[in-house]
């Protein structure tokens, strides 16, 4: 290799460790990891709760942890992840506010339609029809309203769709933003059921659809495999993503 070669090999290495797509990570339930061009977000890190995953939350490194509401399968491991890493969670702000009175240094509370400009990437929070609550002591603990997140990082954006059912500004949703991906909770009881997640993929016109929120518990029991086919139907490409495995979009 002459010396020129090796120098641009190397500096193409150096490239290729950062990010120039958006690269998500599927940690289970509606946990994403994304990343571009150097920053990292996680969206409701519940990684120790959950049976089927074996990342630990101290091996996550992350600029700043997103939530959509406040259940406990959604919050998960957020004050640790979030000491850990000395970052800001981003969430609605009566989240952001209890987030804080667990001992975060740093908390952002925005709210509904409301967008924001970070280091790196773009934050807006949509609607989702769903609740969001935490138990502690036997009682429920309001946590604001919850919501759906426009993730946007250099020129893509993610829709992740938190827990919700479907409603009609989905395609409210879809008019106003360019979707380059989308995650869609399937896994009903809960949350839409894939009938209606096919539905919502349509509306928001997205060209790729995460599934989430489904099989970690028995009454979320749900086939990705066969909601993909089922949106290949309509020209929209699944990924069923297994627990770790990652995608660049």
């Amino acid at each position: 290799m002459y010396e020129n070669d090796k120098i641009n090999s190397e500096a193409y290495e150096s490239i290729s460790e950062v990010h120039l797509f958006m690269k998500i990570t599927y940690y289970g339930q509606s946990c994403l990891l994304v990343e571009h061009d150097g920053k990292t977000v996680i969206i409701d890190p519940f990684l120790s709760g959950n049976p089927h995953v074996n990342v630990s939350p101290k091996d996550i490194k992350v600029d700043a942890i997103i939530l959509t509401h406040g259940h406990g399968d959604h919050f998960g491991d957020t004050v640790e992840i979030a000491n850990n890493n000395n970052c800001p969670v981003i969430a609605v702000v009566e989240l952001a506010q209890y987030t804080a009175s667990k001992g975060v240094e740093h908390t952002v509370g925005m709210n509904l339609g409301g967008s924001k400009q970070f280091d790196g990437f773009k934050v807006k929070y949509t609607l989702a029809f769903h609740s969001s609550s935490i138990e502690e002591g036997g009682q429920n603990i309001y946590l604001g309203e919850p919501a759906g997140i426009l993730l946007t990082m250099g020129d893509k954006t993610l829709y992740h769709a938190g827990d919700t059912a479907l409603f009609g500004d989905m395609k409210l949703i879809g008019e106003l933003n360019h979707i380059d991906v989308a995650a869609l909770p399937i896994g009903d009881f809960f949350t839409m059921g894939p009938e209606d997640a096919l539905l919502a993929a349509k509306w928001i016109k997205a060209n790729q659809v995460i599934p989430i929120h489904y099989n970690t518990f028995p009454p979320i029991e749900q086939d990705a495999h066969a909601f993909a086919t089922e949106l290949q139907r309509d020209n929209i490409k699944g990924l069923p993503l297994e627990i770790g495995e990652s995608v660049e979009i």
